[in-house]
């Protein structure tokens, strides 16, 4: 079996959730491959350190890197991490995430080509991203969905008597949590029975506050539990029959493959790669970004038509058994088993 290095932001704290490196890592493991992690260092620059010395002392130990590859400072954990492994001769692997990498190749077309051309493959979680990368001309691209235990997420048809909106998300600008409690109040403002959660916990840009702020100004009550383990959120869900994303970006939320999963019928943003998730009118509905108007059409659209929605939902499901890691792990051999 292949030994492997796996560099990512393995934090586990208040402010985060649970990373990619937390779930394939151990996934890998248990089917028998040796997997090193870094780094869990809450400080960005021991962090840093923390991904070049293991390369360094793993080097040796290590038939492949993988790395885990965002559009933000991430960007240049990787770079250097690629850089560094060019130099070992070490064959690399990075994981692409964040629907904003298209703009990180746009801004830094020199230090992206660095990363990703002489990259052994590229592995993308999205099909948005693969096609986008298959266009370059750096390394192949691999479609690898995010994966999940499928049995793990009983699958439950819903009911409508009243409008139960669940948001599971980190509260960041980028996921336009205010947007949520706009869609709220359109709700009951039109005399609709609704009530929403919002689960994550707060990365610390104000979007947290600034929310709650919000759903005060409005004098309408959300629930928020902050951040949830993975089994009290499945369970929550429940609880709820619309899943709603606002996000102003993004490419394949767990989040949403998750709901999908559960039964809950999805209304999200048609940005990034949730398109290429989600098929509009068949597996969920997709609507404009930053549109408390268009998401009160849809959700309204879901409760009024329970057969279709019912029919929409059992088709989200069937799609996402495809991403149960038993169906996703053979194609994780190939690209591992060099």
């Amino acid at each position: 079996m292949t030994n492997v290095l796996y560099i990512g932001n393995n934090l586990r704290t208040a402010q985060t959730n649970i990373s990619a490196i937390a779930v394939l890592g151990p996934l890998l493991e248990a089917e028998g491959y040796t997997v090193h992690y870094a780094s869990s260092q809450p400080n960005k620059l021991l962090r840093l350190l923390d991904m070049l010395c293991s390369v360094c002392y793993f080097a040796k130990r290590t038939d492949v890197v993988l790395i885990d590859t965002y559009s933000t400072s991430n960007f240049y954990y990787a770079l250097l991490v690629s850089q560094l492994c060019r130099l070992l001769g070490l064959a690399y692997i990075p994981i692409l995430h964040g629907g904003e990498l298209l703009t990180r190749l746009a801004g830094s077309p020199k230090l992206s080509a660095l990363l990703f051309k002489y990259a052994y493959r590229l592995v993308s979680p999205s099909k948005f991203l693969q096609v986008a990368f298959n266009r370059t001309r750096f390394a192949p691209v691999v479609y690898i969905p995010n994966s999940l235990s499928i049995g793990y997420y009983p699958y439950q048809k819903k009911q409508y008597e009243s409008i139960r909106l669940l948001w599971v998300r980190s509260f960041s600008s980028i996921y336009n949590p205010q947007l949520a409690i706009r869609v709220l109040k359109r709700l009951q403002d039109a005399g609709y029975d609704c009530e929403l959660c919002m689960v994550g916990p707060d990365s610390g840009d104000g979007s947290f506050q600034a929310t709650q702020q919000l759903a005060e100004d409005m004098a309408v009550s959300v629930r928020f539990p902050g951040k949830l383990p993975k089994a009290d959120w499945l369970a929550l869900a429940a609880d709820y029959n619309v899943f709603i994303n606002t996000t102003r970006f993004d490419n394949m939320p767990v989040s949403v493959i998750e709901a999908m999963a559960l039964g809950l019928p999805i209304v999200s943003t048609d940005v990034g790669g949730l398109p290429y998730l989600i098929n509009h009118g068949e597996t969920g509905l997709l609507v404009p970004p930053n549109d408390a108007v268009a998401f009160e059409n849809a959700i309204v659209q879901l409760v009024s038509d329970r057969e279709a929605t019912h029919t929409m939902t059992k088709r989200a499901r069937d799609m996402v058994e495809e991403f149960d890691w038993t169906v996703v792990k053979g194609k994780w051999f190939e690209v591992l088993d060099m």
